[in-house]
């Protein structure tokens, strides 16, 4: 090819995912958070009850994170394909093995331990590392495909 053959345009997918937010967190600052990670997965095209399911799940990890991971964590959220991924982290002691493999529904009249159990119900995929030093929590949930007119199918 010479500098004067016509350049043929390439396709290039991105190779890395797109990062939607990266941001430590705290007490006063998960209402925030929460409004910044429904911004972005309704960008990303999620919509109606996929949005409030997926919003309410990563609710439950940041507040986990809150009450029994030292009352800070990290949170990630970025889009790769048609799933949004959300990644939480703390510093806390860890889960235990016994509540980490328990995947029953509490009792009604259970005043915690909602959270994990609510996060698998409402995501699609969940993966939970949990040590001595800390436990990250990530889920995922499709994004519907847009059709021609920008709505989802």
């Amino acid at each position: 090819m010479t500098n004067a053959d016509p350049r043929v345009p390439r396709t290039v997918g991105p190779i890395e995912p797109a990062l939607l937010i990266a941001e430590a967190f705290d007490r006063g600052r998960v209402t925030e958070l929460r409004h910044s990670v429904t911004s972005c997965a309704q960008a990303a095209g999620l919509r109606d009850q996929r949005l409030d399911d997926f919003v309410l799940a990563v609710n439950e990890l940041i507040t986990n994170a809150v009450r029994h991971g030292g009352g800070q964590g990290s949170l990630r959220l970025w889009q790769h394909g048609g799933t949004l991924t959300c990644e939480v982290a703390d510093q806390g002691i860890g889960i235990s093995s016994q509540r980490l493999d328990d995947r029953n529904r509490p009792a009604p009249d259970t005043a915690g331990g909602w959270g994990l159990w609510l996060a698998r119900e409402l995501s699609d995929t969940i993966e939970i590392v949990s040590a001595e030093t800390g436990t990250i929590v990530r889920i995922t949930t499709a994004v519907p495909a847009q059709t021609s007119a920008g709505q989802p199918d």
